[in-house]
């Protein structure tokens, strides 16, 4: 075996830290898909919902059965699909931060190199907010909407409320279902890119 000297890594070890990095992107990649994927399909599925339940609007019994068949059923993909997408941002976020060990390392590799390997600014890509504006989050958006229209429509043809209760009703639930899906991705997301930040010495 070639002699490597004291500093320098063996073949061995940075063969396995290339195939590392290779596996980490595909594994960025993929969480990054997979997100795109998971959006489509549950706004595919609301729209083809609101679709039906327009054209059955003619007739209260028609509109009563789509309505409340469709909804519920959209209304529980959004949150598996809410769910699926935090997931999805955790792992890219950790992702993300291996590859970013990485990186530094090849910059100690040859005095040469630290500007081919220059780590970018991680307050461009966090910040305190960030979370407010991922995928997940327009998800849940749209997601408490329909879990507020649903309730409404609940009071308004099951119920048989009087206005403006139904109305009311669907607000304060939307808002409800809005605060509890971001306090979930906040508290799934936030300590991950706080330990991302506490790695490369920046927050903001």
């Amino acid at each position: 075996m070639a002699d490597t000297g004291p500093d320098k890594p063996p073949p061995e070890f940075m063969s396995a830290l290339v195939t590392q990095h290779f596996v980490l992107q595909g594994t960025s990649s993929s969480t990054i898909s997979e997100s795109g994927s998971r959006v489509s399909i549950y706004l595919s599925a609301l729209s083809s919902g609101l679709v039906a339940i327009g054209f059955a609007s003619g007739s209260r019994r028609a509109l009563e059965s789509l309505a409340f068949t469709v909804l519920p059923t959209v209304f529980m993909l959004g949150w598996f699909t809410i769910v699926r997408l935090i997931d999805t941002s955790v792992a890219n976020a950790v992702a993300q931060r291996r590859m970013d060990r990485i990186t530094a390392y090849y910059a100690t590799l040859h005095p040469s190199g630290a500007p081919y390997f220059e780590m970018d600014d991680r307050r461009l890509r966090y910040g305190r907010w960030s979370f407010f504006f991922t995928m997940a989050s327009m998800v849940i958006v749209v997601n408490s909407v329909v879990g507020g229209a649903l309730l409404a429509l609940v009071f308004a043809l099951a119920v048989h409320a009087v206005t403006p209760v139904p109305v009311v009703v669907g607000i304060v639930t939307g808002a409800a279902l809005l605060a509890a899906g971001l306090r979930y991705e906040h508290g799934r997301l936030t300590p991950v890119v706080l330990s991302s930040h506490r790695d490369s010495g920046t927050w903001r």
